[in-house]
């Protein structure tokens, strides 16, 4: 048994099956897809290699464009909004004497359902004739807004959709690190005469300083690959007004039959994204201070 176990190739033997189905459904259609971003391709005929053609023609189209400013919309909501809100709401919930685990499942129920239930339960929200938040209008003489048909309302729509379904998820991240500091350091600020918004500001916040920076570092990837809910509640319009690069490469693939230009947009959005975290890390996590209680 141990001149069994002294062999490389019996360990080889136990990696070769996860590495053949790791090669299979990993690696084999990232090298496709590489390969199909250089070509023309409607998903039927023989690909045509169009060298760099593809990409070309991505950063002379508008639409991407736009998809590419709504993406960026995504992102700075979700860094300046929504994550101030998620901090506010953990503080708060962490304060809380009764019901805490209550307001925590609360919360987070958001997050385990499926986008296409959200897309979906916002959509009759929105409605115009039967919507929620036409009818509260409706009680101060408001005429009715086609949130998601007008573009003015429809990007805005879709981030507060998005950001009750994934908020809940981050407060309770947010919520675990706060509960995490131990209480003698709140007591000694309590005693010395700390009031609840001075612990929180001066103590509480610069202990989940690193918690707080992986969540807008996800937060910035989910804005990146979103995608389900747009195709759900809009599609990408009206007129191109909530397209984002993952349902503008979706539609241009599936729904045009263009699986080239559509492949090499996703390279685009991954080589993005890529360059956005990496920038990131660079700039913030590292020159974070390690804080060990």
């Amino acid at each position: 048994m141990n001149h069994t176990l002294r062999n490389p190739a019996v360990y080889l033997l136990f990696v070769l099956p996860t590495f053949a189905l790791y090669a299979l459904f990993f690696l084999y259609p990232v090298v496709t897809s590489v390969y199909y971003g250089f070509t023309d391709w409607n998903g039927l005929e023989s690909p045509r290699f169009v060298g760099l053609g593809n990409f070309a023609s991505a950063f002379r189209d508008g639409l991407f464009w736009v998809s590419v400013k709504n993406n960026l919309i995504f992102i700075l909501f979700s860094v300046f909004v929504q994550i101030p809100l998620i901090v506010l709401f953990a503080l708060l919930i962490s304060r809380v004497k009764r019901l805490k685990g209550f307001y925590k499942t609360t919360v987070f129920m958001p997050s385990i359902l499926s986008t296409s239930i959200i897309g979906i339960l916002w959509g009759f929200m929105y409605h115009p004739s039967i919507g929620l938040f036409n009818h509260l209008l409706g009680f101060f003489g408001i005429e009715p807004i086609y949130w998601l048909a007008d573009t003015r309302w429809a990007l805005l729509s879709i981030l507060i959709a998005n950001a009750w379904q994934w908020m809940g998820f981050y407060i309770v991240l947010v919520l675990a690190a706060i509960l995490s500091i131990p209480k003698e350091i709140d007591e000694a600020a309590e005693i010395d005469g700390a009031s609840g918004l001075k612990r929180a500001v001066r103590m509480t916040l610069p202990l989940i300083r690193p918690v707080v920076s992986v969540i807008v570092m996800l937060s910035i990837a989910g804005a990146m690959r979103v995608v389900d809910i747009v195709l759900v509640m809009t599609g990408g319009g009206p007129a191109g007004a909530t397209e984002v690069m993952a349902s503008y490469m979706v539609n241009k693939a599936i729904k045009y039959g263009e699986y080239g230009y559509g492949t090499a947009l996703s390279l685009l959005i991954f080589a993005i994204a890529l360059a956005l975290t990496a920038l990131y890390q660079i700039a913030f996590v590292r020159n974070q201070e390690r804080i060990e209680f």
